[in-house]
């Protein structure tokens, strides 16, 4: 890469590190930047996975307080969230490129729609408003959308994000270090698979991983004082505008 080129792939991991923590979806950012830089497709997810991880840790460790008061919850859901990494590498590693290239704009514009659509479904459905965590629900779920994130790494939190939205009793800050834990979760077991059997660009994973551990801390902070209703907006308008992107390109 060139010198820009690796200075655009670092800005784009520190504004991924950024939403990542706060909502998640950072990846509908570096994704297509990998991509304009003239990494093939299927590279471009793995890379993007595995240099990602750092800032998904990063995350994690700001959350630690609130994660260490739902260690329950995270021990019954972590392993899940393993399991449906290895599953979702496994795939991306073994089915054609062509299906891969053919579904991610489906699977992006899916879910920059449910993120906006989350609380009018659970206000509907009577969901958020129970006193107990539908532990059956969210394990299915959780198992669904992480072989989603280790198959494609962009979107995942969003999707983490409206499970647990619709079936964890507890608050959105809560809720979005639960989804943090499984995304680190996600991409760690997913690198770890795709690091072992696959090639990987290590030079575009080592400007995302340092830009990515920069701006997590500011995103966990950021989630803390910006609307909900701003985040649902912005991250849901970007999604969609990725997925066309995606679908023309």
């Amino acid at each position: 890469m060139t010198l820009i080129q690796i200075l655009l792939v670092i800005a784009t991991g520190f504004a991924a590190g950024i939403i990542n923590a706060a909502a998640g979806s950072g990846s509908l950012v570096t994704y297509p930047v990998l991509l304009a830089v003239g990494i093939p497709p299927v590279t471009a997810n793995i890379t993007n996975t595995v240099g990602l991880v750092p800032g998904s840790l990063a995350a994690v460790w700001n959350d630690r307080r609130i994660l260490l008061r739902e260690r329950l919850t995270c021990v019954r859901i972590a392993p899940i969230a393993a399991l449906g990494a290895v599953i979702g590498a496994s795939l991306l590693k073994f089915l054609p490129p062509s299906i891969f290239q053919s579904v991610v704009p489906v699977l992006v514009f899916s879910a920059a729609v449910l993120i906006g659509i989350q609380p009018l479904i659970a206000k509907r459905l009577g969901l958020g408003t129970r006193n107990d965590t539908s532990w059956v629900a969210l394990s299915l779920l959780v198992l669904g959308s992480s072989i989603y994130g280790g198959y494609f790494s962009a979107a995942q939190g969003i999707i983490l994000l409206a499970v647990l939205g619709f079936f964890v009793a507890s608050d959105l800050i809560t809720q979005n270090a639960l989804k943090n834990l499984l995304q680190a979760v996600v991409n760690v077991v997913a690198a770890i698979f795709f690091i072992v059997s696959t090639e990987v660009n290590w030079g575009a994973v080592i400007c995302l991983a340092v830009g990515s551990v920069l701006g997590a801390p500011a995103g966990v902070r950021l989630v803390r004082v910006v609307p909900v209703v701003l985040f649902r907006a912005v991250v849901m308008v970007f999604g969609v505008v990725m997925a066309v992107f995606l679908a023309t390109s």
